[in-house]
């Protein structure tokens, strides 16, 4: 496959091609969908390695029912994405009471250190505050504004309804800034 077609080929193609035997479609699905699904586990887990098993596990699901895919039914990726909260959610369940915060973030080697030092701090405060918010409006939260995804994906990926979506979202988003409100000047932010 001509490597400037990639980008032009839907998911749900690429899946039917898969599974019709196209070893470098699954290359280019899993080349664009891990990133994506990896950061969903993380934002949701909080921690690297488990974020990259919950990655791979809904990878490999994606693969297994690569035969039975039918096109035009559901988005691969709204599939995906709720293949990922389901996995996360599992793992939340058995492993309750460990802090999110406790695992480091990974370090870029290509910024300055106060610059990463700052990064770091803010995104363990995000896990933080987080980690304090209920399950679904976690997941919401993460969806809508880490992820990018809209509401009526979310909807369908949670199993409620937009107005649902829209009413977790908005109340994370107050949790988390009363959380967060106390933090603002140490981690960098002024209102100037």
């Amino acid at each position: 496959m001509p490597y400037d077609q990639q980008d032009d080929i839907p998911d749900d193609a690429l899946l039917v091609l898969f599974a019709n035997g196209d070893q470098s479609a699954a290359r280019i699905l899993t080349l664009r969908l891990t990133p994506r699904v990896f950061s969903q586990a993380f934002r949701m887990l909080g921690d690297k390695a488990e974020a990259e098993d919950v990655a791979q596990e809904a990878m490999i699901r994606l693969w297994k029912i690569a035969p039975e895919w039918r096109q035009g039914e559901a988005k691969v990726t709204t599939w995906l994405y709720r293949v990922v909260a389901n996995l996360c959610t599992d793992r939340l369940r058995k492993t309750r009471g460990v802090a999110l915060d406790a695992i480091a973030e990974p370090e870029d080697g290509a910024k300055p250190a106060a610059e990463v030092m700052q990064e770091d701090a803010r995104m363990s405060a995000l896990q933080a505050a987080l980690a304090q918010l209920p399950e679904r409006q976690r997941q919401a939260v993460v969806l809508r504004h880490i992820e990018g995804l809209g509401n009526p994906e979310i909807a369908e990926i949670v199993g409620i309804s937009v107005e649902a979506v829209e009413s977790l979202t908005a109340r994370g988003k107050r949790a988390l800034t009363k959380i967060l409100a106390d933090q603002r000047e140490a981690l960098g932010y002024s209102d100037g």
